[in-house]
């Protein structure tokens, strides 16, 4: 399937488009290292691709079916859904603004200061790494619950590394020979997600028993015993408002699209409406996916009883095998597609960082390869990173409790307070000496200031809900990041980190920037 050049968005990119790009990057004190091969539709695709209902909607469907059941779906879905739509609204105001590379690491330090871009980075690229082992476990239990039984695979940790070994290599493979191939895998990414969201559906309608709508709004308490113990005894309303997570977990990954930034044509215009739209399009889909689920299940309270094996259970029990396993395999390349573009997300986080001196070998983590134009270092890095993570936590006996939940909860703290910290940057810098110049994606200052301050409110809802128990470990995990961060910072960072460049910096590299493009000139 081809993906139709979006109304208004050139079929070539001409030389005086490609020099605007590049003047917006100068602007800021950056040269145009990497490619741009990406298009609209491609940086839609790439966050489209990473939010994959097919992913985080399937493998934590428990989190919703052994809570409050249907209404879990039929309205904690929208709910969720509601809460990632307005830090993706706030943050597209902003990417239009700064369309760079590791977007957020610079919104935070262009809004706010050294330190806040600084914190910025560490949660956004901590949550980048977990999301990818998160994504790529979710993959392997798929593929395990999928395929297993027929192939004679045993779930042990050395099974369960080793194929995230093999799929997270190919993923960095890929991404380590260019943008280009990326790209038209994740345009493909984005097709095959929309394709087998609309066959599944219509698979769960035709084999549901009867189409009981009214179980998409009845509540039921299936925490405990009840819900195969995915969470322990608690209350309908908390049991409801826990499973918020599955649909805040998986509409998540839209910062994509401002990670790819330096990689996008017409990126100031581009960016906004890749993140915009995909969370959109995704929350659209997944409703429509995840409610004819609800419909095909013939019996709510055995569904809930078999926890995290919900989906399997429905599938082997409703869906007829030969037609069963060729959306098994649909659904586990959209999975694996989905790791390969979060891959290029981690990646272009740690490039951008690197390139201020964030991190360890930071000069070789921000080089680009000759030949591929991609940050092949730092490609590598996230991806053993990730790998090393689920490795860590395998290890780790978190007692009755799933290290994936842990591992879910973790990601979500960590990535939506890299999105909340920039924001509140944002809305105190809005119309300032700091925020001069609004891009060409403005939604105006009143919707806006709406979309930021609704953004720290939810954050203060998400992280309520991903340190309640069994995931109680997570409030752990992250207030000891804070306190290492701060230790980290005030005894070191604090006087070596400069972050990126601003004011009489930009100038300095501006001028770098043309001497070196003047001796590339001159040698041709």
């Amino acid at each position: 399937m081809t993906s139709p050049v979006p109304p208004g968005v050139p079929a070539t990119y001409t030389d005086d488009q490609k020099h605007a790009d590049m003047q917006v990057l100068h602007s800021m004190g950056y040269a145009q290292e990497l490619e741009r091969r990406m298009s609209r539709f491609s940086n839609f695709a790439i966050s489209f691709s990473i939010i994959c209902i097919l992913s985080g909607g399937i493998n934590s469907l428990a989190q919703a079916t052994s809570g409050a059941g249907g209404a879990a779906i039929g309205i904690g879905w929208p709910l969720g859904c509601a809460v990632s739509a307005v830090f993706a609204i706030a943050m597209a105001q902003i990417a239009s603004a700064y369309p760079t590379a590791g977007g957020l690491y610079h919104w935070g330090s262009i809004l706010g200061n050294r330190f806040i871009g600084w914190l910025t980075a560490w949660f956004n690229l901590l949550g980048l790494v977990t999301v990818l082992g998160a994504i790529n476990v979710g993959t392997y239990y798929f593929f395990y619950g999928a395929f297993g039984p027929a192939l004679g695979m045993s779930d042990t940790i050395g099974t369960r590394i080793g194929f995230l070994v093999v799929i997270t290599a190919l993923q960095a493979v890929i991404n380590h020979v260019g943008i280009g191939l990326t790209a038209k895998l994740t345009d493909f990414s984005g097709s095959l997600i929309l394709a087998t969201s609309v066959v599944l559906a219509l698979t769960f309608l035709a084999c549901a028993p009867s189409w009981d709508v009214a179980r998409l709004f009845t509540f039921h308490n299936y925490s405990g015993a009840a819900g195969g113990n995915v969470w322990p005894e608690m209350s309908t309303g908390w049991a409801f408002l826990l499973g918020l997570l599955l649909p805040i977990y998986t509409i998540t990954g839209y910062d994509a699209s401002a990670h790819t930034s330096e990689e996008t044509r017409d990126a100031a215009s581009a960016v906004p409406k890749g993140m915009v739209s995909s969370v959109l399009w995704s929350s659209i889909a997944g409703y429509i996916v995840l409610c004819s689920f609800v419909l095909m299940i013939p019996d709510m309270d055995a569904a809930a009883a078999q926890g995290w094996n919900v989906f399997f259970w429905a599938m082997d029990t409703q869906v007829p095998a030969l037609w069963r396993d060729i959306l098994y395999a649909a659904i586990f390349v959209a999975q694996f597609l989905c790791g390969m573009a979060t891959v290029t997300s981690v990646s272009r986080m740690i490039f951008a960082f690197s390139r201020d001196g964030g991190l360890p070998a930071s000069k070789t983590l921000a080089s680009v390869h000759p030949r591929f134009r991609t940050p092949v270092p730092a490609i590598w890095t996230g991806a053993i990173l990730s790998v090393l993570f689920v490795w860590g936590t395998s290890l780790v006996s978190f007692g009755e409790t799933s290290a994936y939940a842990i591992v879910v909860s973790c990601t979500v703290i960590f990535l939506f307070f890299s999105f909340a910290i920039p924001i509140v940057a944002g809305l105190l810098a809005y119309g300032g000496a700091k925020w001069p110049k609004m891009g060409p994606w403005n939604i105006g200052r009143g919707p806006f200031m709406l979309a930021g301050i609704l953004s720290i409110l939810a954050m203060v809802l998400i992280f309520v809900l991903g340190v309640q128990p069994p995931n109680d470990n997570a409030l752990y995990i992250t207030l000891g990041f804070l306190v290492v961060s701060g230790l980290v910072w005030f005894l070191f960072e604090r006087r070596r980190f400069m972050g990126p460049p601003i004011g009489a910096e930009i100038a300095k590299r501006q001028a770098a920037i043309r001497a070196a493009e003047s001796a590339v000139g001159e040698t041709r």
